[in-house]
């Protein structure tokens, strides 16, 4: 009797709140700083099964995104969604009883697990280079960005910095982690949380670790955490030549990387982290928090490169400048987002496989509705060592050369260096591939001078 009364108390309470998200929205187009509500009213709304309006969208997108990739799931995926929200509820209803001194009958751990045995002896190596993401998520069940990102602002001394309600901090990075569609072979939670690990190895090199505030470090790892926040899966030529309504509202620029932001706030505001803080101070952090995921937006790779090189040819970088360290933490998100390539090879092949996955799957779908096929999606005339080969020669190496330039560390010869052996191990795969294995093994050998023996991050 004492359970179904229980389950009908979280019934109504998430019926509440899902009707309190949805109530009060009112949206103007003219208004910009009403898009993020616009947003949320459109992710609440496909939960609870209302079909978000798609007017002149091409039929495809009538298909919720978050299925994209999952091909064999059956028709009740959505309700168990729905049940392991209600989980999740039920979770952070007790939490919050735990951290307010609540009796309780059962004893509970806020985290479950999550920070016992190996989890947490992880935990304690969590700026080592070679930090194995993939590991980590199964140790903590599927809840790496959740886990890690509470624990990183302990470490930094957020927390109690900022006053922050560790209540709304745990349901803010609940809500975050559970809106990324895990059915992404590669834009997932878990990407998110190997992004966040890579922003906390910048944060401690010595250049930033001394100029950084901590409202700079607060904002970084935010946007670490967030920076694909709601990604559908395809990319930005997708979403525009199917006349996809994000594509319309955002008129067709950096269009994931402003619906990840506008999520990101949506989802701040929705759990009122930073409320307690003066308005101005918490409207700031927003829109700083956006310039930084706005830099992630691949096709400005080069104004942002270009705009770096300039600043370490000229030697004018002032880190005691605020203006001047927002723009690295932006060139250390871009790092962050794209050091797959730089990572030992166990890891950086298995997201090399991931991402090119997604392409592919992407590839698939545009074939099927007579679409052009994206670069680098069709299975048929790529391989994964075509697409990463010409993404680490025209992407990642100009990017970490010019990093490495900027802070001279041994991360950053490690990370160069695990990039050059990559890289012989992709073109030793290729078909066409020439030259004997004895040259092969001389530039592998060549290429691991480069990395710095014994040190903490190799």
């Amino acid at each position: 009797m004492g359970i179904s009364v229980i389950w009908s108390v979280i019934a109504i309470l998430v019926r509440w709140i899902f009707s309190k998200r949805r109530g009060a929205i009112s949206y103007d187009s003219s208004d910009q700083t009403a898009l993020y509500i616009r947003m949320l009213d459109v992710r609440v709304r496909s939960q609870v099964g209302f079909e978000p309006e798609r007017r002149g969208s091409h039929p495809y997108l009538g298909v919720d995104f978050r299925t994209l990739h999952s091909r064999a799931e059956s028709a009740g995926s959505i309700p168990a969604r729905r049940i392991r929200r209600l989980f999740s509820f039920q979770r952070h209803l007790l939490s919050s009883r735990f951290l307010r001194g609540a009796p309780h009958l059962n004893p509970l751990h806020i985290l479950d697990e999550d920070y016992c045995g190996q989890a947490k002896c992880m935990l304690e190596k969590v700026g080592s280079w070679n930090f194995d993401i993939f590991l980590f998520d199964r140790l903590t069940n599927g809840n790496s960005l959740v886990t890690l990102t509470l624990y990183l602002l302990s470490h930094y001394g957020l927390i109690e910095l900022f006053q922050l309600d560790m209540v709304k901090v745990h349901r803010f990075l609940v809500l975050v982690q559970e809106d990324y569609h895990n059915h992404n072979p590669y834009h997932n939670s878990v990407h998110a949380a190997d992004v966040t690990q890579a922003m906390h190895c910048y944060l401690k090199e010595p250049k930033l670790a001394k100029s950084l505030t901590s409202c700079d470090i607060l904002l970084g790892l935010l946007a670490a955490v967030t920076h694909d926040l709601d990604h559908p899966g395809v990319n930005q030529p997708f979403l525009i030549k199917t006349n996809h309504y994000l594509a319309a509202l955002y008129r067709n620029t950096s269009v994931l990387e402003n619906h990840h932001w506008r999520s990101a706030v949506g989802l701040l505001r929705e759990t009122e982290l930073f409320s307690h803080l003066p308005a101005e101070d918490s409207l700031n952090m927003e829109r700083q928090l956006g310039s930084l995921i706005l830099a992630t937006d691949i096709s400005r790779q080069n104004e942002y490169l270009s705009k770096f090189r300039t600043h370490l040819d000229q030697e004018d970088l002032c880190l005691g400048n605020a203006s001047h360290r927002h723009f690295v933490l932006q060139m250390a998100l871009k790092c962050a987002d794209i050091c797959n390539p730089c990572r030992p090879w166990e890891l950086s092949k298995q997201w090399s496989e991931k991402v090119t996955e997604e392409f592919f799957h992407q590839g698939d779908i545009e074939k099927k509705h007579k679409l052009e096929v994206s670069p680098l999606c069709d299975s048929e005339t790529n391989s994964i060592a075509d697409v990463q080969i010409g993404f680490m020669t025209y992407v990642v190496e100009p990017l970490f050369a010019e990093w490495a330039r900027f802070s001279d560390t041994r991360l950053s010869q490690t990370m160069l260096g695990h990039l050059c052996l990559n890289k012989a191990s992709w073109n030793a795969m290729q078909p066409e591939a020439s030259g004997s294995s004895e040259e092969l093994e001389s530039e592998q050998e060549a290429s691991s001078r480069a990395l710095p023996q014994g040190s903490p991050q190799s």
